[in-house]
């Protein structure tokens, strides 16, 4: 299953935001795994991805990623108990939405579920990268069915 390259990509603007977002969609994590460290205006987030850009048919293949974003002033959740470290969520997408002064604004963390984190930052440093090969996903992502959890704790 290692035949599909790892990645490592970075984001200065909604553009090369757009493309990680593409790659984290139905990426699946424990609440736990998304940490904002304040000391340093920093946010991580280690997840299993599915990896949609994956020629290998039948359920694909998930990837476990890292992900940080820099320059946070402010984190915040709607719909998602922070507290609950253990709960599973699924990620749809990552959005950018300016502020009232350029280049700040807020990336916005979207959930199956409804649920949503809005990180504040001074402007969009994002970094992406794969920790490790590859292994088979029980199931392709439905969101009719609802999220994808089947890896989050592998």
């Amino acid at each position: 299953m290692a035949d599909t390259p790892a990645i490592k990509i970075a984001a200065l603007d909604e553009e090369d935001l757009a493309v990680i977002s593409a790659h984290l969609q139905d990426a699946v994590l424990p609440v736990g795994d998304l940490r904002w460290m304040k000391n340093t205006a920093k946010l991580s987030i280690v997840a299993n991805r599915y990896v949609h850009f994956s020629d290998k048919g039948g359920a694909g293949e998930r990837r476990l990623c890292g992900v940080q974003i820099s320059r946070v002033r402010r984190v915040s959740a709607r719909n998602i108990v922070m507290s609950d470290k253990t709960a599973i969520v699924s990620l749809l997408a990552m959005t950018f939405i300016p502020g009232a002064q350029a280049p700040e604004g807020t990336i916005e963390l979207s959930f199956a579920g409804g649920g949503a984190v809005r990180i504040e930052v001074e402007c969009i440093e994002v970094a992406m990268a794969d920790l490790s090969e590859a292994w088979p996903a029980r199931a392709r992502p439905d969101h009719d069915a609802g999220p994808d959890t089947e890896d989050a704790t592998k």
